[in-house]
């Protein structure tokens, strides 16, 4: 996010643009002698799904909790061990929008990480969290996986959103082959369900939203704990790569073993936001990382020096991250960068372009006027531009996509200041 706009306040009336922006017009309108009546989902509105897939496998998808007990948690350090919360999607042996009919289609969003979300965005008295909780995935928990090794992608959200928001990325690219590991990272979002004791389960808010609004300096104290939350995130990153790469770490006869499944010589990373960031942080501290793709996510914690030669996708705002805009990160970044490098931006998009929302605000009819790319677009210019690239640097495949503009995506332009 561009300056610290990823406070929680400025997350909020982006959300609240991006998916629900009829909904708070309608609201402006009420003449405040009543209070604001919530909005009951009609049955056209909860019937949101995501996407078909592009790619030819089916999708499969399991839940992780991990551990690492070798780091204390950043943000509530009483709180022990770092821990993460992780999707990992998986191509499966049948195609087409159902996947591998041995397992049950995969939820969205369980119902208190929902209504955590409409709570964090103050939008919970205008629409209810079964909006969300009744989004149709592709993806089946339990399948069985397609034989062969795949190269991983790891993903990372935007600070303060769920992991659930890079769904339909996640289950695009492992439609195309990927073993793709989907991360919520602890105490940094507006809620995320942890399990707890026997059958118990804890749900973790974004206590570091509010260490980012109450950081001692303003602007410049607000993105000294940025910096560090990249680079923290960096290191989940890594560690989520160790535990799926070695064998039997998370193979418990209800999973599969993942090692079994991974190419270790093709592992990239991408995110949103600070994820992004995170991702081409990541390239730099861990050799293991071959390429990174960062979406519409400012450079609070520069690349190290060891993945300035690593490929890295640059995929933004044109009205944030064109070389002219304020935000000095990217081209400092880019004229840093001497390996293969792409800097792109996409026209009348916003900074939740590149995430599920807008693409799940389109199908209830709802635009952000200042973003007015639809939810379609947006979710084809996101998914098809992050696949072009990792088929490029982790499985060596021709992508013309990547080489310039082209006629079929008229909103996306080619930078090289």
């Amino acid at each position: 996010m561009n300056r610290i706009r990823t406070r929680r306040s400025a997350v909020t009336a982006l959300l609240a643009l991006s998916l629900l922006a009829p909904t708070v017009a309608a609201c402006a309108e009420n003449d405040g002698s009543a209070p604001a009546r919530r909005a009951s989902p009609s049955a056209t509105e909860a019937a949101l799904s995501l996407p078909r897939p592009t790619g030819s496998y089916g999708v499969g998808r399991n839940t992780l909790h991990l551990v690492d007990d070798t780091r204390r948690d950043p943000w509530v350090p009483s709180a022990g061990s770092r821990e993460l919360m992780v999707s990992v999607f998986h191509p499966t042996r049948h195609g087409g929008s159902d996947g591998d009919r041995d397992g049950d289609r995969a939820p969205y969003l369980a119902a208190e990480e929902a209504e955590l979300l409409l709570k964090g965005l103050k939008l919970d008295e205008l629409y209810e969290a079964g909006q969300l909780t009744s989004v149709r995935t592709n993806a089946r928990t339990g399948a069985r996986p397609a034989g062969g090794r795949h190269p991983l992608v790891v993903l990372s959200p935007g600070f303060s959103l769920h992991r659930a928001t890079l769904s339909n990325l996640a289950e695009n690219l492992a439609s195309h082959g990927y073993v793709v590991a989907l991360v919520d990272h602890a105490y940094e979002s507006f809620g995320t369900r942890f399990p707890g004791k026997g059958d118990s389960s804890r749900v973790r808010t974004c206590v570091a939203c509010e260490k980012v609004e109450q950081a001692p300096g303003g602007d410049a104290g607000g993105k000294k704990v940025l910096t560090e939350a990249a680079r923290n995130r960096a290191a989940d990153i890594s560690f989520v790569v160790d535990e799926l790469t070695e064998p039997s770490r998370t193979a418990d006869g209800r999973r599969p073993d993942y090692a079994a499944l991974i190419d270790t010589r093709r592992i990239g990373a991408a995110g949103h936001s600070l994820g992004g960031n995170a991702a081409a942080v990541a390239a730099g501290t861990d050799r293991r990382i071959r390429a990174a793709a960062n979406l519409d996510g400012s450079f609070f914690a520069p690349v190290p020096a060891a993945g300035t030669g690593r490929p890295v996708l640059m995929l933004g705002t044109r009205k944030d991250h064109a070389p002219s805009t304020d935000d000095a990160s990217w081209p400092r970044q880019w004229h840093r960068l001497d390996g293969w490098k792409r800097w792109l931006t996409v026209a009348d998009s916003g900074h939740l372009t590149f995430t599920d929302l807008p693409v799940l605000g389109g199908q209830l009819g709802r635009t952000d006027p200042s973003a007015p790319l639809s939810g379609e677009r947006s979710g084809q210019i996101t998914t098809s531009y992050v696949t072009a690239f990792f088929d490029k640097h982790l499985n060596d495949r021709n992508r013309p996509l990547l080489d310039g503009p082209s006629k079929a995506n008229p909103e996306v332009a080619f930078h090289s200041p």
